[in-house]
């Protein structure tokens, strides 16, 4: 036991040894981003600017309006070093970059900042594919089909940005050109209909993605088939069957499969050109150099923020531990180090290094955050529940007070009466509700507030909330518990009473949990 005690202690000061003395850490905030790089601050201010484009050019196309988010509502984005960096993190050979959508704490980690004139890199197209979905989620409540959401998002991902502050947007989709010319081919009616396409479905990759795009693409600038896909899109709303509602739309799927194919093959596609003076970069985006203790542990913040396992947490603890030691007074550090702690399962030194953070800088909302996970981890093996629940909110409610929109304290209001087996009152339940409608990218949170709504016999509303998780085109264990959800509402009578169990959360993907964490 001693001597992997002392290994860790040498794994971390190699690593501590390893941190560049020349890292230059920014913090950009701007109205929908955060982000973090050790880089120029002039490129990350360009970064950060395009990125505030591509979002007004996304609401100017879609003709969309999404409300400015809670500060800790944002996207948070981590520029973790080049592609050895993003392998290491990911654990991944093939990821050029990944987003991890949460209520309080949505996560993209990517590659170094290319604010390249002409195509993007693949890790900035990631990022923007990524944002797209993440954008149309927080637009509408709409349940898209799979290749609707794949093929929009890549449409935007496709962008230009111009350096006198043009952007464009549906440029042909390069990246996919290999997948549409070399892998197994997909046609129109297995986009259509899903049941077709997951039993034709080969071994082999296919090009899913690519014809997604293309057919998105050709149905948005296409003048004979103006007007079409919006069409389609009510059919679907009105309850039409998947395959049903585009035949219905586009008629001979054979036909449309051809005139795909022709344009494909076209020398020159549309692309919307959209000037500056059509976006908006929105409030000024203000930079922060990281002091020297809060830019040493941004290694730790990273992985911290991806998601570790029981091991991942006690070597990387070591290694907060040692920045802690050598920066006991920055709140940054502190609390990088309170969520360390408590990744580790130290429930104690957790709530300590959060008061320590909280005491140097009160807005540091994450050290808020940490020392409620922790109590309520302890809460839960408490005697005196009740109290316990009662002291463990008090953090979440300071961070409220701070920040009135942030998902986290109401969802631990509603979870400080269900997690000791109470009855939510009617605030509680308003406050996960709440909850949901400000983070609808968070499919967890979303299911827990379906099923709720079921428990509480409001089936049209829980519908509202679980369709979308059970169309997720990525499918996984919230998925498949809407659907089951969804089914069970088909097969009950609207007076009835569907009784889930005791907790309201027994399918509970909660932001404080390891697996939402990964």
């Amino acid at each position: 036991m001693i001597t992997g005690i002392f290994r860790l202690i040498a794994a971390g000061i190699a690593l501590l040894a390893a941190q560049p003395v020349w890292a230059e850490w920014h913090e950009a905030s701007s109205d929908h981003f955060v982000i973090y790089a050790d880089d120029k601050e002039a490129d990350i201010r360009t970064f950060a600017e395009n990125l505030e484009r591509y979002h007004s050019a996304m609401a100017f196309v879609l003709r969309a309006k999404v409300e400015k988010p809670s500060p800790s509502n944002r996207v948070t984005i981590f520029v973790v070093g080049d592609q050895r960096d993003m392998r290491a993190l990911s654990g991944s050979r093939t990821i050029g970059g990944f987003y991890i959508p949460r209520a309080g704490g949505s996560r993209a980690f990517v590659q170094d900042i290319r604010n390249t004139k002409g195509y993007p890199h693949f890790s900035t197209i990631v990022l923007l594919h990524e944002y797209a979905h993440h954008f149309l989620i927080s637009s509408t409540s709409f349940a898209q089909p799979r290749w609707l959401s794949e093929g929009s998002a890549e449409f935007f991902a496709a962008a230009g940005f111009n350096t006198d502050g043009s952007l464009l947007i549906g440029r042909p989709a390069q990246h996919r050109g290999g997948e549409l010319a070399f892998a197994d081919p997909v046609h129109v009616r297995e986009l259509l209909d899903p049941e077709l396409y997951e039993k034709q479905k080969g071994k082999k990759y296919d090009a899913f993605y690519g014809k997604s795009w293309l057919l998105y693409h050709y149905l948005t600038f296409s003048d004979d088939r103006g007007g079409q896909l919006g069409q389609y899109l009510v059919n679907l709303y009105n309850g039409m069957p998947a395959l049903a509602a585009g035949e219905s739309a586009f008629g001979d799927l054979d036909t449309l499969e051809r005139e795909l194919a022709t344009y494909l093959r076209s020398k020159r596609m549309l692309t919307f050109v959209l000037p500056p003076d059509k976006l908006s970069t929105g409030s000024p985006i203000t930079l922060r150099k990281l002091p020297p203790g809060e830019a040493a542990i941004m290694p730790v913040v990273i992985r911290s923020q991806r998601g570790v396992n029981e091991e991942q947490a006690a070597e990387l603890l070591v290694e907060a531990r040692a920045i802690a030691t050598q920066h006991p007074e920055d709140p940054g550090v502190l609390a990088a180090l309170a969520e360390a702690e408590y990744d580790a399962g130290n429930d104690p030194e957790a709530i300590a290094a959060a008061d320590g953070a909280i005491a140097r800088d009160p807005a540091r909302t994450n050290a808020y955050v940490q020392k409620g996970y922790a109590l309520f981890r302890q809460a839960g093996e408490a005697d005196e529940k009740a109290a316990a629940y009662e002291a463990a909110m008090k953090p979440f409610g300071a961070l409220n007070a701070i920040e009135n929109d942030h998902p986290l304290p109401l969802i631990y209001y509603y979870r400080s009466y269900a997690e000791r087996g109470a009855a939510p009152p009617e605030n509680a339940r308003a406050a996960l509700e709440r909850a949901s409608r400000l983070a609808p990218f968070d499919q967890g949170l979303q299911l827990n507030a379906g099923m709720m709504l079921i428990k509480e016999g409001k089936f049209a509303i829980a519908r509202d909330f679980l369709l979308p998780v059970a169309a997720n085109p990525h499918g996984g264990g919230a998925a498949e518990r809407a659907r089951q959800m969804l089914d069970l509402l088909d097969k009950t009578p609207l007076e009835a009473v569907i009784d889930l169990g005791a907790r309201p959360d027994d399918e509970d993907i909660s932001p404080s949990s390891d697996a939402a964490k990964e």
